[in-house]
């Protein structure tokens, strides 16, 4: 893939053969942004796990503590009273087979799925749409639940749900590029804080090998891997 002028030239300030410190790659990823709308700032993990393993699964949810800084749209799979209270809650879509129907023609656009329980039967025809983009509700993390408001105001709140693809690697948003880099910092904190906590137990050699950020339309810089603790006692160099 060809890159423009512009994303060429802010890759030059990346030095590709070293691993930055959180607070350093930051602000790098911020000094670099250069669309016109508010880029999002990912990082990308890779682990050693072996995913084909049961026992080496890695999966949870995590709340931000300063959110993803965007309007998190929720669609809930609930009827009666339960549906009632979703929509009390705040969710954006609510409803049992219409909306179902609507996700098998096609309509994913919305950032989390939430289901009752007795609505799973009707959910689980649902896996192919639902399945490969990551928004099938999920009894372990919080999504398929009787307490539709719970789930709804957390997800609203910035809970976000993390797993490793196929390739054993963890993607997650931390914020956006208009944060200031304090609150990006304290958000990649609980995401790594978070990510040794869950380390599945048959894990085997290096955890986490590599970790790159980058913002949405920018190029990643290497962060170093080793540093999961005492991370927030950082100062990002813009913020110096």
């Amino acid at each position: 893939m060809k890159h423009g002028k512009s994303y060429n030239d802010v890759k030059l300030r990346v030095d590709r053969n070293r691993e930055y410190s959180p607070a350093e790659a930051i602000a790098l990823v911020q000094e670099m942004k250069r669309a016109k709308f508010d880029e999002s700032v990912e990082i990308h993990v890779r682990t050693g796990l072996n995913v084909r393993h049961a026992d080496e699964q890695l999966r949870g949810t995590i709340a931000l503590p300063h959110g993803l800084g965007k309007d998190v749209k929720i669609v809930v799979f609930a009827q009666g009273p339960k549906a009632a209270e979703a929509e009390a809650a705040g969710a954006d879509i609510v409803g049992a087979e219409d909306l179902a129907k609507r996700v098998e023609e096609g309509f994913t656009d919305f950032d989390v799925a939430i289901a009752t329980p007795d609505l799973m039967p009707l959910v689980g025809r649902l896996g192919r749409v639902l399945g490969p983009s990551g928004k099938m509700p999920n009894p372990k993390v919080g999504t398929v639940t009787m307490d539709v408001t719970k789930a709804v105001s957390e997800a609203k709140a910035g809970k976000v749900e993390y797993r490793t693809d196929r390739t054993a690697i963890v993607h997650l948003v931390i914020g956006k590029t208009s944060f200031p880099a304090q609150q990006l910092l304290e958000n990649y904190a609980a995401v790594i804080d978070e990510l040794v906590r869950a380390k599945p137990s048959a894990a085997k050699g290096k955890y986490l090998k590599t970790i790159t950020m980058a913002s949405t339309m920018g190029p990643g810089v290497k962060v170093d891997p080793t540093r999961t603790r005492d991370i927030l006692e950082e100062v990002a160099p813009s913020a110096a």
